[in-house]
């Protein structure tokens, strides 16, 4: 890195870590301002790994001032900056609308998922929104499985378990569970209702035949048949008596309306693939998402449905039925698409299932898949993604999500709890290297986290160490070896100069992270990019399974399993593991979070 860029990472990387001091009230991390850092300044990523160290002395000085301080050094350097923790303190603590004609205690809203497989990101939005409208008005908040069609969209029954699983992850518990395929006698006895009011026919006409008379504002034939007729044939389709495609029951709309897609529509069809479900496994004639999602929002006393901005039809079919039986519609939102960015893996529940049957993905959980039960196993909490989801509002239009404001929520969530070690990675790029070290104490004793001192110190030995080679210095220069001490590399070893700080401070030496080469675990990390793997330091064996912890200067990472396992070497992607499948009998294997 020659002296112009590394003047500018300094520039950067004081403005990043003040606003992030400030904007969270505690003091920054390397970690917490390293990601958007990259992204705003993508001619810093080739030095990726000289820069922590830069910026390891510039946390330490803004850790080191006071709030009024660092207040009064970003008005200073960055006036602008001051200017948008102003703006974000003042804005209202709603990012979402009030909801239209809607009384405290009286608000019922529902999730209505297709449950043919698990969530995966873009799921979140619904339950996340809803969830917050139920916690604003004191509300209810029900879980509808819209499982009526075992066909096309097949319901996996592992689903209905693991969606509510995930609604628990983000936070909520619905008030009434509901599956749609236990209520099929309920949405026959209401089609009858509607053949009663003149609202439905059943009808033989072929598919193509039919979208051809639609298409030219025809009627159908068997449009004027009498109610007998039509209850006598529907009878025989709910008895199973036609095949798939043979007969249909119509809803009576408008034959002229200006949009064909509202034209006399299907509300039952013949479908002869079982429902997965014991207990709706002999039914064949099943209703079509609008007629069925349509009866239950009135039955379960809905006031406020949310749905895609390309479903905006499904309301304008379901008011016919509405009409027909004198009810009253629901409130209707509208919004865009969520797209998520940094996965390669389109958010499609098909195509993430089809990438694992292929091999492609390990798993629902395998840390490059776009899904709820991947973030959660890499330990991001549910609250983050929550917070990033309601944030983007209610535009119709379609938005996108930065995983980086899910990873900077989560950074505020975690950070306190995350206790700190060290992981040296030993990367194609970078290998680890190991070198003695002569003089000084027996080992050093890094803080567990570094506001807290109640917490204690980590014991990490020192007398022959690994770093990564990016972080060694040319022979007869100095490194910061953190929480030991300052050493020289001369003769391919470190001999210790002393413990002063203030050669940190002054900037003429890089802090770096190390552990013991001869007690240090073995260690897998789980990334996007594929398996790495490293050495950690030997006090990361005592911490628990399923906890949070920072390695300094890489992530934040959650432990998944100690000692042998089943992971496989799944990616050749550059920087991926090339070591057999399998976890070593010593082996730590850590899901990756975030920076």
């Amino acid at each position: 890195m020659d002296d112009e860029l590394r003047e500018r990472v300094e520039a950067a990387g004081e403005e990043a870590a003040l606003f992030n001091a400030l904007k969270h009230g505690s003091d920054p991390d390397v970690g917490a301002i390293m990601g958007p850092l990259m992204g705003e300044n993508p001619d810093f990523r080739p030095h990726g790994d000289e820069i922590p160290g830069v910026l390891g002395r510039i946390v330490d000085e803004v850790g080191s001032m006071d709030e009024s301080a660092r207040r009064e050094r970003l008005a200073e350097i960055a006036p602008e900056l001051v200017a948008e923790l102003d703006a974000e303190a003042e804005t209202d603590e709603h990012v979402l609308p009030d909801l239209p004609n809607a009384e405290p205690g009286e608000v019922v809203m529902r999730a209505a998922p297709n449950p043919n497989g698990p969530w995966h990101m873009g799921h979140a939005r619904m339950p996340a929104v809803i969830g917050t409208y139920k916690q604003r008005y004191d509300g209810e908040f029900i879980c509808r499985f819209d499982d009526t069609d075992p066909e096309t969209k097949r319901p996996d029954l592992d689903a209905y378990d693991a969606i509510l699983d995930d609604i628990a992850y983000l936070g909520f518990e619905p008030d009434r569970v509901i599956r749609a395929s236990d209520r099929v006698e309920t949405y026959y006895e209401h089609a009858r209702d509607l053949i009663d009011a003149g609202g439905a026919y059943t009808c033989s006409c072929p598919g193509e035949e039919f979208s051809a008379l639609k298409a030219d504002s025809e009627p159908c034939p068997h449009r004027g048949k009498d109610a007998e007729t039509v209850h006598e044939e529907f009878d025989d389709m709910v008895d199973g008596e036609y095949d798939a495609g043979e007969m249909t029951l119509r809803v009576r709309t408008d034959i002229d309306h200006k949009n064909p897609a509202l034209r006399d529509w299907v509300a039952f069809r013949m479908i002869d693939t079982p429902h997965p479900r014991a207990v709706a496994a002999d039914y064949r004639c099943w209703p079509m998402l609008d007629f069925q999602s349509g009866i239950d929002d009135h039955l379960t006393g809905v006031t406020h449905i949310i749905r895609g901005i390309d479903l905006q039809d499904s309301a304008k079919r379901q008011r016919f039925v509405y009409d027909y039986f004198d009810w009253e519609y629901p409130e209707t939102l509208h919004w865009g698409h969520v797209q998520i960015d940094e996965y390669d893996v389109k958010l499609s529940t098909s195509t993430i299932k089809a990438l694992i049957d292929a091999g492609d993905l390990t798993g629902w959980d395998d840390p490059r898949a776009p899904t709820l039960a991947s973030v959660r196993r890499r330990g991001i909490q549910g609250q983050a993604i929550v917070d990033a989801m309601t944030g983007l509002g209610m535009s119709t239009s379609d938005v996108d999500l930065a995983m980086s404001a899910v990873y900077a929520n989560n950074r505020a969530l975690i950070d306190d709890e995350a206790n700190r070690y060290f992981l040296v990675r030993d990367r194609e790029e970078s290998p680890a290297v190991e070198r003695d070290v002569i003089g000084g104490p027996e080992a050093g004793h890094p803080p567990l986290h570094p506001d807290h001192e109640d917490r204690g110190d980590r014991t990490v030995p020192a007398g022959r160490v690994v770093i990564e080679e990016a972080d060694l210095p040319p022979n007869g220069d100095r490194v910061w070896l953190k929480g030991f001490g300052c050493v020289r590399h001369v003769r391919d070893a470190f001999e210790y100069v002393g413990d002063d700080l203030s050669v940190v401070k002054d900037g003429d030496v890089d802090v770096v992270h190390w552990v013991p080469a001869e007690e240090s675990v073995r260690t897998r990390m789980r990334t996007l990019d594929g398996d790495v793997i490293g050495y950690a330091e030997p006090a990361i064996a005592d911490v628990d399974v399923d906890s949070v912890v920072q390695f300094e200067r890489v992530g934040f990472v959650r432990i998944d399993a100690f000692g042998p396992g089943s992971i496989a070497n799944e990616s050749d992607d550059e920087g991926a593991s090339t070591d057999e499948p399998g976890a070593a009998d010593d082996e730590l294997v850590v899901y990756y979070a975030h920076p």
